[in-house]
């Protein structure tokens, strides 16, 4: 059996940032707070607990006088304001291009637009994204809220409409959401941007890719992880014979007329992780 690993799968810029950093930091002290998961992979940060990492919900759970960092998706503008009022130091080690996305957010609320975040309501980055893009902005999760959204347009009185994106938002879904908002905003300024990782475009571009030209395909990755639940739908559209799956243990696979098999692992899953999936692999006689 032939196995295909995607030359794009595993960690990203963002996520290596990230990990690295956090790791260099609890070399040097005993005990280290972060708000919320550092990355979305439950083995990533279970080993950085074990070097000293305590993850907490809320920053009234961090102790004055605690180090705090920030994780990869970034924290809502209000706790900034918060950590002010407290003697904590904030370790900022929010994606510099989820950095990028907030810094255009405040510019095109001084310029006096309509945010649209195109983005998944509940995850962190958009959490974190949404508060800087002021009262006159929404989160449009997918094409079926279009209409609900023009409609908070038009109650504005917004002459301009900008729209952005979440890092890991699927690329085709967004384009589609776009070409229905340019349809029913025709009397608007427009400002689309783009804002989706180019690593994210890569990546589900590659796994599209993959998936058409194999018998079965596995997607690795956190079960919270978004960029990785794109993959998977990017891959089912072309392969049918497609597994999600965070662990090898998870792995349920029958391997009845497969020739080829293809593997690709979302931004935040390491490479032990796919390592161990393509071991079994090889080991399994056909």
């Amino acid at each position: 059996m032939e196995i295909i690993v995607g030359k794009t799968a595993g960690f990203c810029g963002g996520v290596i940032n990230s990990i690295k950093k956090t790791e260099n930091l609890l070399s040097e002290r005993d005990e280290l707070y972060c708000l919320g998961e550092l990355v979305h992979n439950k083995q990533v940060v279970d080993k950085l607990k074990e070097k000293g990492l305590i993850v907490v919900d809320r920053l009234s759970e961090v102790p004055n006088g605690a180090d705090v960092v920030i994780r990869a998706h970034g924290i809502p503008k209000e706790i900034y304001e918060l950590v002010g009022f407290r003697d904590i130091k904030l370790i900022d080690l929010t994606c510099p291009k989820v950095l990028k996305i907030h810094e255009e957010a405040s510019r095109l609320v001084e310029e006096d637009y309509f945010i649209i975040l195109i983005a998944q309501k509940d995850h962190p980055e958009a959490i974190g994204t949404i508060s800087f893009c002021g009262d006159d902005s929404v989160i449009l999760e997918d094409e079926s809220q279009i209409d609900e959204v023009v409609s908070k347009i038009f109650v504005s009185n917004k002459k301009k409409v900008a729209v952005i994106s979440q890092t890991t938002y699927s690329v085709s879904k967004f384009e589609r959401c776009v070409e229905l908002l340019k349809s029913k905003l025709r009397d608007f300024e427009m400002l689309i941007n783009n804002t989706i990782c180019g690593a994210t475009h890569q990546r589900q571009e590659e796994t599209r890719e993959l998936a058409s030209k194999v018998d079965a395909m596995i997607i690795i990755g956190g079960k919270n992880s978004s960029n990785t639940k794109k993959l998977y739908e990017v891959a089912s559209k072309e392969c049918n014979n497609t597994y999600l799956i965070e662990t090898l243990s998870d792995l349920e696979i029958s391997f009845d007329n497969v020739n080829v098999i293809g593997v690709m692992a979302g931004a935040s899953t390491p490479k032990e992780s796919i390592d161990e999936v393509v071991l079994y692999l090889s080991g399994v006689d056909k």
